[in-house]
């Protein structure tokens, strides 16, 4: 499988498409390519039953699709932690690394990377970090663009793609902060930042790969 087609399963299973149906138009916000693009490579990879397309509906993947964007997501997040962890590298500069780095990992190197880190569960953006066998804790589903005014909550994770990372650094946004919504409409998300007391501007398109936890 090429490096893209990886790109393009890591990118759906990170939109909720392990068990939801998820849109052309948000892997083309995800991956930051082209609406063409996608439809050609999603037709590749029904035709490889990694994914399966139901016409004016959605996208999700098969079961062997899970298990295949499982164990890419395994490897990249196993990565991002050694660079954090291990070499010292800041959070909002570790996703090129990693992304080199996944597409030529084995099975036995992430074990043997995840036995040496510990068995982390989770990334340095918030994304849980499948097991050896596929598995992994379920998270939230729920994208800050979906939000109401008055709801409140905290930041769970991040897509891992380096313009979402870059953007919600330069905001001033990270990972496990509160916010209270202040505005919601058709260009942008307004939220109070509990830490800060800051008023931030989240651009819709952004707001809809960045997942939160509610507040009960």
């Amino acid at each position: 499988m090429t490096p893209n087609k990886e790109d393009y399963l890591k990118m759906i299973f990170e939109l909720g498409g392990d068990t939801a149906l998820i849109s052309n138009k948000q892997i083309v916000a995800g991956l930051s390519v082209s609406a063409a693009s996608v439809s050609e490579m999603i037709t590749k990879l029904v035709e490889q039953h990694y994914v399966t397309h139901t016409p004016y509906q959605g996208i999700k993947l098969t079961a062997s699709g899970q298990q295949k964007a499982a164990m890419l997501v395994r490897n990249h997040r196993l990565w991002e932690v050694f660079l954090v962890q291990s070499l010292g590298y800041p959070v909002d500069a570790i996703h090129q690394e990693a992304e080199k780095l996944e597409h030529a990992t084995t099975g036995e190197m992430a074990d043997r990377l995840a036995a040496m880190l510990g068995e982390p569960h989770y990334c340095p953006h918030g994304g849980v970090i499948p097991d050896a066998d596929g598995h992994y804790i379920d998270q939230s589903r729920v994208a800050l663009a979906e939000c109401t005014p008055g709801t409140k909550g905290h930041i769970e994770r991040v897509v891992d793609e380096a313009a979402v990372i870059d953007y919600i650094f330069a905001l001033g946004l990270h990972i496990e902060d509160h916010f209270t919504v202040v505005d919601n409409d058709a260009k942008a998300v307004t939220i109070h930042q509990t830490e800060t007391g800051r008023d931030l501007v989240v651009d819709r398109v952004r707001a809809q790969h960045i997942f939160v936890e509610l507040k009960a």
